[in-house]
């Protein structure tokens, strides 16, 4: 199995927090689309063979293009490569985007899952991150999809930043269970370099972030999703049953993708590809037929460092007896040696081999990853 994933480098606004790559102009729409075009055909060997079971839009803003312009590249992908029947193909969405008739056209293509951004419940927060869209427009979007028959829907939620109380973290929590949406991706507010907010705390206009608010608001989602029956399938991702992300769920797995559009990212199971992050210089490449990219074999050791880091924010667990029969013996010691320290701690459990993080060892799982890393 393989995937698609498309990177639509288009926003209305710039959210302060946000280091993805993204014009707020669409001057250059029409040709921007076209390059893709371009080098979906050029990348067509990168999975090889391999069936497509999930096509993902992101972004950027996809929900800005239109309905047969997304339409469009699903036609594409299906030319060249066989997509299953029951391909999952997503489209990351703004919910002042989804007016009623938009949501209308996209219910005519071969979209079946929404990644709707609402982010916060309150307009106060949304203003904070400079979102386009209010609290209503949010609660809306989301009924007005589940109304034209969309049922795998997810939504985005950040916590963590000054504005947000624990008592409106709950509201915002409650909120998603109360719509029936049957998965949730939530973030912790990360301050990135060269962002606005990063600029704003530099300057002292806004406070840093609090990693204790972090790790509190944190617990109190896994506690309050559990009892609304989610499953905590990854870290940041919370799912009915039958509703994980497939696509990303082939990110953490090591399935093969190719990546379209400017600073999109490919893989193909030894090899990581990452476009330019340039809109203009990427238009041109794609005229003239090339593929602006750079490329990295990845050594035996970079992989299985890829392999701890996915696997252990997953319910599958990082599984020694696979280290062993994809990297050696000796790999497999040297990783096991480096658990006992967590092990003591609680941090992580191990059962015939798998090992699993504990709730308070989620709290650290980036650290236990990289402790690991050989």
């Amino acid at each position: 199995m393989a995937g698609i994933y498309f990177h639509i480098p288009f926003c209305k606004k710039a959210c302060y927090y946000c280091d993805f790559h993204f014009s707020t102009s669409l001057k250059y729409k029409d040709e921007m689309l076209q390059a893709m075009h371009t080098e979906l055909d050029l990348q067509k060997e990168f999975i090889g063979t391999h069936p497509v079971e999930t096509i993902y839009f992101g972004g950027g803003t996809p929900s800005v293009l239109t309905a047969g312009e997304l339409q469009g590249f699903i036609d594409h992908v299906s030319k060249l490569h066989t997509v299953t029947n029951e391909a999952e193909i997503t489209i990351e969405a703004n919910p002042d985007d989804l007016e009623t008739a938009h949501v209308r056209d996209l219910r005519r293509t071969q979209i079946n899952r929404f990644s709707i951004g609402t982010q916060s419940f309150y307009d106060e927060d949304l203003k904070w991150m400079n979102r386009a869209h209010t609290a209503s427009e949010a609660d809306s979007a989301v009924k007005r999809v589940q109304d034209a028959g969309f049922e795998n829907i997810t939504l985005d939620l950040i916590y963590g930043y000054p504005l947000l109380s624990d008592m409106k973290w709950k509201s915002n929590i409650q909120k998603v269970i109360d719509l029936q949406v049957p998965h949730v991706s939530a973030y912790s507010m990360t301050v990135e370099q060269r962002t606005a907010l990063a600029h704003f705390i530099k300057k002292g206009k806004q406070p840093p972030m609090n990693d204790s608010q972090s790790a509190e608001q944190f617990l109190l989602l896994i506690e309050s999703l559990s009892q609304a029956g989610f499953e905590h399938y990854e870290i940041s991702n919370f799912a009915k049953q039958g509703f994980h992300s497939r696509h990303n769920t082939s990110y953490w797995k090591g399935i093969p993708y190719a990546g379209i559009g400017p600073s999109a990212h490919s893989f193909d199971g030894n090899r990581r590809q990452w476009n330019i992050a340039n809109n203009a210089k990427y238009i041109d490449s794609l005229l003239k037929k090339e593929i602006p990219a750079e490329a990295e074999v990845l050594s035996t050791e970079n992989r299985l460092n890829e392999y701890i880091m996915t696997s252990l924010r997953t319910i599958w667990g990082m599984d020694l007896n696979k280290i062993e029969a994809d990297f050696g013996s000796d790999y497999r010691k040297e990783v096991g040696k480096s658990l006992e320290e967590f092990l003591r701690k609680g941090w992580i459990g191990e059962k015939e081999g798998v090992v699993l993080l504990t709730t308070e060892g989620k709290l650290f799982a980036d650290h236990i990853a990289a402790s690991l890393f050989v």
